[in-house]
């Protein structure tokens, strides 16, 4: 052997350092996205506009933290949970309860108003709002894609993709989104997004290309 190390314990030995590497990565990622999914998210503008540093988006676990609500100079939480916390989680912090739960047929749209004349008083007056609900993808999207639309004067697509950019997991219901194509009709008299029949029922327009892509072959 000549004091060699064999070729096949060479190779072997490189593929158990792959594998580990493979396996390190592969946690490295999955903590990357469970610390993303948990961090208070604020919307970055659309192309053109101007930075919005008022409005926070989260699930309801990074709502309960202090230290982020601290951090982030929140004065006023939105929660659309069904639940409520029986006292006050931050001293100081206006809280204002939604209690419905992630439904198509929750009447979300009757807090539109509400939820974003808030978060603009609250802006108006220095404050920052935080928006959440159990998973930040649905309730909570809805009302800042609202906000976007009242407030921001954008239309129902921008504010999808304003608020998407911070958050990519964001997907409201059907039925939100139909609530929400009404609601621009209001402040616009026109739409940006339409629902349209698909192999996965109906969905937005924005989704259509997603449901081709999963048709079954």
């Amino acid at each position: 052997m000549n004091g060699r190390i064999p070729v096949k314990e060479i190779i072997r030995f490189g593929f158990y350092i792959i594998r580990i590497s493979f396996c390190f990565c592969v946690l490295l990622y999955a903590n990357q996205q469970e610390t993303e999914r948990h961090r208070l998210c604020r919307p970055p503008p659309p192309a053109g506009g101007d930075i919005t540093d008022h409005l926070y988006l989260s699930n309801g676990r990074a709502a309960k933290d202090s230290s982020q609500v601290t951090r982030c100079k929140i004065k006023c939480i939105v929660n659309v949970t069904e639940s409520k916390s029986r006292c006050p989680l931050h001293p100081g912090v206006e809280y204002v309860h939604i209690p419905l739960p992630d439904s198509p047929l929750s009447p979300l749209s009757e807090h539109f108003d509400e939820v974003a004349d808030k978060i603009q008083f609250t802006a108006e007056r220095g404050g920052r709002t935080l928006v959440h609900c159990n998973a930040g993808v649905s309730r909570s999207a809805s009302l800042c894609m609202a906000y976007l639309m009242k407030h921001r004067g954008v239309p129902l697509l921008e504010a999808h993709r304003w608020v998407r950019t911070c958050r990519p997991v964001v997907r409201p219901n059907n039925g939100f989104w139909k609530q929400l194509i009404r609601y621009e009709m209001e402040l616009r008299g026109c739409t940006s997004v339409r629902m349209v029949s698909s192999s996965m029922g109906e969905l937005p327009d924005i989704y259509e290309q997603e449901a081709r892509n999963m048709m079954p072959l």
